[in-house]
């Protein structure tokens, strides 16, 4: 017996053998979740239905369909088959809480280890405020790819988004693409699917931030080089979801172009607004909407972005919003390279920008050209900023050989005086440094900055050239190489003074607010006229006024001129002065374009004032609410003063007036006509002095009669003015009795004709100073007073019959009668200190 047991045991062993190659099994494993994790596995039967025929999952004698494993649970289990793979899945659920402060702004960790290779499916439920959006930000980037469609390693990431009911799927991706973020709004729904080989301990993202997007989603693409990438919109194919906003931002270096081509769209049917494709290209500041029929932008330098916007849709025929796109980014082909250097070393307070012009306009059509400016192989994009102080080597990188076409160049130079004592009656030179213009890329503009302190102005001289104001609408346009805009920046003020070009007849600007001159180009004209340039600056003392124009028009010659801020009118209470030259022997005709201010004030009046800088000159001060002389003629230098009231309610006050300058041949005309009157009145005056004394010596051969105040005659105004229906020219209170022929024209005859008692006035002219300053007008409150005044004083002074007249004023030619406006025949205005209301008022 002793002899037969070994071979009884190998026999056993055989057997145990055997039975293990028929009962096969996976072994033993152990999932254990600590209540802390939030999570639980699921372990389920595939898509498989032969789980539990061929591959029970069982505990000692306990199997299970399938099994769930909650927070606080540990679960010791086995396959009853070798391949478990086939037949059985995992399902890993997570819950993450970013509602408050504690949200893990960090990796998202594989959970729990030590689980069975099978096919597992890792799912992260993240919940988060509605009003805003979670980061997610994936170590291996991801490429999108239409639900269904399988990934080479099977390894498959799903982003969906839930709010309320429903959940809404932001994409399916693989791994090795271009998408490195996607911002979600409101809960997520973070999907990982892993083969049952696969070796993956990471879930390849992390929870990188909160931001407010105010939109459904955000995908993120980076390129680093050529490539393409297909994108498509959410639930696409099912449709995008009502009346929702997703954004797609490309980052693409500078150096490669992108383009987009759309491989398949639908509409769908709208109650309310329509779907919108809105890009935000490199060079614009606002967005551009493209047709969905059109082509779509190509070449484009640099990162951009892409926005799709539904509607409200049809509840009967809904239709569907799908978008399927591919964005191609490649080297750019048939570009021009040029590179220079920008020295701005001996500059200060300078910079200098070069742009492209294409990008500037929004335009991205093939037969257009596309150009980056580059600092270096890393520094590119459309526009470039350099400051004073150093040198830079610029290359451009133009679709095309013409880069005067595509590429500009804009400076700017501030000039500031902060210490009066010190800047006061410096002059400087308002130039563009000779370095730029000796660049390839054309000048643009350029600005200067122009800042001073509240008791010191800023002047500006143009003594060679001199200016000319652009003024289109009368046809008096700026039509050189290049224009000068100047505008008043003080805070709160915004005030354009005006276009101006060199060859007019304007020497000196001067003005309150601070200012900036923007030199504007026009072609390629401008280097080769630059050189004679003679715009100069100065800082004077502060003035009254806000703004004083010096005019020297050349003879024979007209100017248009035009008050600031013409479009918007002139702001309230502004004054503006002009005093204008006129050449020795000429006449300057002064003309208004419109026959009225044409502004209606709130408060105040608005005045023109002009003032002839010449002894015992007329000063002609019109009110908005009167007619404007058509013409004036003018033989002195003048000022003209323009002042603005409180304007009304859209109402605004915008005025222009020519100079014309003639030669002093009319003036002969006129001094020949005045001496022939002059001649014919005397031989008149020598006949009735003739007539006179025959007559007297018949009658009265006693002493001389002298001249006695007719009482007989009613010299009281009258109650009403409609009693009083004769014109002074008309009516006799002003004709005295008798008037000695020898007291009014005593000064025409010789001395032994003059009687020894005679009393005769004697004109003297004016020998004082003129004021070289320009004219203020007088307040309009005060025309009331004076007009008392004048009445009080003329009504208290006492006449008696015996009272004697002599006459010393000079001839005036006969007014011609225009409202309160007098009009003289050679075209002199005068104006009344009353209107015709006040009149009456003062009568009664």
């Amino acid at each position: 017996m002793a002899a037969h047991r070994p071979l009884a045991l190998l026999l056993l062993l055989r057997l145990a053998l055997a039975a293990a190659v028929t009962l096969p099994g996976a072994g033993a494993f152990t999932i254990s979740i600590r209540s802390v994790d939030n999570l639980t596995v699921l372990i389920k039967p595939g898509p498989s239905t032969q789980a539990e025929k061929f591959c029970r999952l069982c505990t000692g004698r306990d199997c299970f369909s399938e099994r769930k494993v909650r927070p606080g649970e540990q679960f010791n289990f086995s396959f009853e088959c070798q391949a478990p793979e086939k037949y059985w899945v995992l399902l890993v659920e997570k819950y993450i809480d970013c509602t408050s402060r504690l949200c893990p702004f960090a990796d998202v960790l594989l959970q729990p280890s030590g689980l069975p290779n099978l096919n597992r499916t890792f799912i992260w439920d993240v919940k988060a405020d509605r009003k805003h959006a979670l980061v997610l930000k994936f170590a291996t980037w991801l490429r999108q790819v239409e639900p269904g469609d399988t990934c080479q390693d099977q390894v498959v990431y799903k982003i969906g988004s839930r709010f309320d009911a429903s959940t809404v799927n932001i994409g399916s991706f693989c791994k090795n693409g271009s998408v490195s973020r996607v911002k979600v709004q409101g809960e997520v729904i973070m999907t990982l699917q892993l083969p049952w080989d696969s070796k993956l301990n990471t879930s390849g993202f992390k929870i990188e931030s909160r931001d407010s997007i105010k939109r459904l989603c955000i995908i993120e693409s980076v390129f680093l080089s050529e490539s393409s990438a297909t994108l498509m919109s959410a639930n696409f194919p099912l449709g995008f979801p009502e009346d929702e906003l997703m954004t797609w931002q490309f980052v693409v270096p500078h150096t490669l172009r992108a383009s987009v081509f759309f491989l398949n769209h639908t509409k769908p049917n709208c109650e309310r607004k329509e779907p919108r494709l809105e890009y935000f290209l490199p060079g614009n500041n606002n967005p551009e909407i493209y047709s969905w029929k059109g082509g779509q932008p190509i070449n484009i330098p640099g990162s951009f972005s892409l926005s799709l916007q539904g509607c409200d849709q049809d509840d009967t025929d809904p239709g569907a919003l799908r978008l399927l796109f591919k964005v191609d980014v490649h080297y750019p082909k048939n570009e021009e390279n040029i590179s220079f250097t920008v020295d701005l070393r001996s500059e200060k307070d300078m910079n200098v920008t070069f742009y492209s012009d294409v990008l500037q306009s929004g335009s991205h059509s093939q037969n257009k050209p596309t150009c980056l400016i580059c600092r270096s192989t890393r520094h590119c994009g459309p526009n470039v900023t350099l400051s004073s102080g150093g040198s830079t080597s610029i290359t451009i990188l133009c679709t095309q050989k013409d880069l005067s076409s595509c590429v500009k160049m804009v400076a700017e130079k501030s000039l500031a005086c902060w210490k009066s004592r010190v800047c006061q009656n410096r002059q400087f030179l308002l130039f563009v440094p000779k370095s730029l213009l000796r660049l390839p890329v054309p000048l643009d503009s350029f600005v200067w900055k122009l800042t001073a302190p509240e008791d010191t102005n800023i002047e500006l001289r143009a003594p060679g050239l001199k200016l000319q104001q652009h003024i289109p609408n009368q046809q008096h346009k700026c039509s050189g190489s290049y224009s000068y805009a100047i505008n008043g920046t003080n805070p709160g003020k915004t005030l354009g003074f005006g276009i101006y070009c060199p060859g007019g007849a304007i020497e000196k600007i001067q003005i309150r607010n601070n200012v900036t001159i923007s030199l504007k180009t026009f072609g390629l004209r401008f280097n080769s006229t630059y050189w004679d340039q003679d715009l100069k600056l100065s800082f004077v003392p502060a003035m009254k006024e806000d703004c004083i124009f010096t005019v020297s028009p050349a003879p024979k010659s007209k100017v248009y001129l035009e008050t600031p801020n013409w479009v918007d009118g002139l702001p309230s209470h502004m004054n503006v002065c002009w005093n204008i030259s006129v050449p020795r022997k000429s006449t300057a005709q002064l003309q208004f374009l419109s026959d009225r201010m044409g502004v209606i004030c709130e408060e105040g009046w608005a005045n023109v004032y002009v003032n002839e800088q010449t002894p015992n000159a007329d000063n002609i001060v019109l009110r908005n609410d009167q007619l404007l002389p058509r013409t004036l003629d003018m033989r002195h230098n003048f000022w003209i003063n323009i002042s603005n009231c409180k304007p009304a309610r859209n109402n605004i006050l915008s005025m222009q007036f020519t100079v014309t300058i003639a030669g002093k041949k009319s003036d002969v005309a006129i001094i020949a006509g005045g001496v022939a009157g002059v001649l014919a009145v005397l031989t008149a005056i020598g006949l009735a002095v003739c007539c006179i004394k025959k007559k007297k010596k018949k009658e009265t051969p006693q002493a001389p009669v002298v001249g006695v105040y007719n009482t007989n005659v009613n010299t009281q105004l009258p109650a009403k003015q409609g009693v009083f229906k004769k014109g002074r020219k008309n009516n006799e209170s002003h004709v005295y009795a008798v008037i000695d022929d020898t007291m009014v024209y005593g000064h025409l005859l010789d001395n032994l004709s003059r009687p020894a008692n005679a009393e005769v006035g004697v004109y003297r002219p004016f020998t004082g100073p003129v004021s070289s300053r320009p004219p203020s007008p007088p307040p309009v409150s005060s025309f009331r007073k004076m007009s008392k005044l004048s009445s009080t004083e003329e009504s208290s002074i006492p006449v008696t019959d015996n009272e004697i007249y002599t006459f010393a004023q000079r001839a005036l030619e006969p007014l011609k009668s225009n409202g309160d406006t007098r009009v003289s025949d050679n075209g002199e205005v005068g104006m009344s200190l009353l209107g015709k209301k006040e009149l009456e008022n003062s009568v009664e």
